[in-house]
């Protein structure tokens, strides 16, 4: 079916990252994304992996997140820290300033918009 896309990090081969040098508080993570599907108006699916490490975000743009395997610490400047882990889900809104720490190799599907 061509307007069905399963979202599985097997059909393409991942795209390898880190976080920029200087958002680097801790660690040395690696990143695999996997990006899956993109449409017009910048919006994007996915899968994404990152080993241990902590780094400074910075979002633009909307996010919706489902963790599919191990634990990380999302912190927002000013705001609390949420620890997310297999089976959590969340948004993360444009304008959110703060840090994310892996602190087992963190797995999740995600779903963009510009």
């Amino acid at each position: 079916m061509a307007n069905f896309l399963e979202i599985d990090a097997e059909l393409v081969d991942p795209e390898h990252g880190a976080p920029a040098e200087d958002r680097l508080v801790s660690g040395d993570p690696k990143f695999r994304t996997w990006n899956l599907d993109e449409a017009p108006g910048g919006i994007y699916a996915g899968v994404w992996e990152a080993t241990p490490g902590k780094w400074r975000i910075e979002y633009d743009e909307w996010e919706f997140c489902h963790i599919l395997a191990g634990v990380s610490v999302v912190a927002e400047d000013g705001g609390e820290a949420r620890t997310v882990s297999a089976g959590d889900s969340f948004v993360i809104k444009p304008g959110f300033k703060g840090t994310w720490e892996v602190l087992e190799t963190t797995r999740k599907e995600y779903v963009i918009r510009l």
